[in-house]
Order: C-alpha cells, then structure tokens, then sequence
C-alpha cells in the first residue's frame, strides 16, 4: 500500500530565503533609499512583520516579498494580512500570519473535498495530518494535485513522509 501524509505548514527555510531576498531587493531598490523599511520573520509567533514611512511603501514591501515568496514556490494560501496601522514615530506596519496545522472547519473541508474527489483510498487525521493510504501512488497524487489546486481548501499543504 502506497501512503503519504498531508500536513498543512509553510517550509521555514524557503520562507528565511525569500525574506531575505526581499531584503536585498529593498536594499537596493532607488525608492527605498535612506529609508527605515524592515520585513521582519517571528518564527515563534509565526508573523511576518513589515514596517516602513507611509502606507504606500508598506504596499510594495508585500509586493516585493510575495514576488520572492512565489519564486522559492511558498503559497499564499493560509497567510492572513492585517490592515495597514500607524505605530508611532511616523511608521507604519502590517503583519502576515501564518496559519500551521489544520483547525476543525478545514478538517472538515479536507474530508469533504477527499470524498468529492473520488479517492478510492483510506484517509484518516492524526496528529496535526492526515494519513492517505491507497493501492496505486498515481491516485495519490492524483489526490493531492486535486486539493492542492481547489479553491474552497485555503491552507499551504504538502505531502511528507511518502511511502510505496
């Protein structure tokens, strides 16, 4: 029997990667020089924090990082943005959380969208994934394409721990 685990999580060092490229770029970009703009990763509380002068430079701060995001292939799918808020000395924030593991709506939504699928496989959640078990690896694949791809799934998944 074929396996796979279904886990919802963002990869820490692409993630590390691409803010750190679109570091480099704000770094180095005309509009951006002499000012105090920061992208800044807190890995415990899994936020990603940008900070800069007005509200318009905070805007292409997440421009410039989802350009970065998307070419170290990190989905944005799962990210929730704040509003963009003053915070004093004439600076401006907003953050990025990232959302780990699955809640009860998406477990819900993740079994649904496996039945409406057509999976002929067994799929059970334990411990923070989901364990897909079927005859044939194409099906499982075929499986994953599926919820990766589908709108009403809103998380990053990944498949780990893949077994023939």
């Amino acid at each position: 029997m074929a396996t796979f685990d279904l886990v919802s999580k963002v990869n820490d060092m692409e993630l590390a990667n691409a803010i750190g490229n679109a570091v480099k770029v704000v770094n180095g970009r005309f509009d951006f020089k002499g000012s105090n703009a920061t992208i800044e990763y807190k890995e415990k509380e899994k936020v990603i924090e940008m900070r800069a002068e007005d509200e318009t430079k905070v805007r292409a701060l997440l421009d410039i990082l989802r350009t970065n995001m998307g070419k170290r292939g990190i989905s944005f799918k799962g990210m929730k943005e704040s509003k963009i808020e003053a915070t004093g000395n004439r600076m401006y924030k907003m953050t990025l959380t990232l959302s780990a593991g699955f809640d009860k709506d998406a477990q819900k939504t993740v079994n649904r969208l496996i039945k409406e699928s057509g999976f002929k496989g067994k799929s059970q959640y334990m411990d923070e994934k989901f364990r897909l078990e079927s005859k044939s690896i194409d099906e499982l694949q075929e499986v994953f394409s599926f919820l990766r791809n589908h709108n009403d799934l809103d998380l990053q998944i990944s498949m780990e721990n893949m077994k023939r």
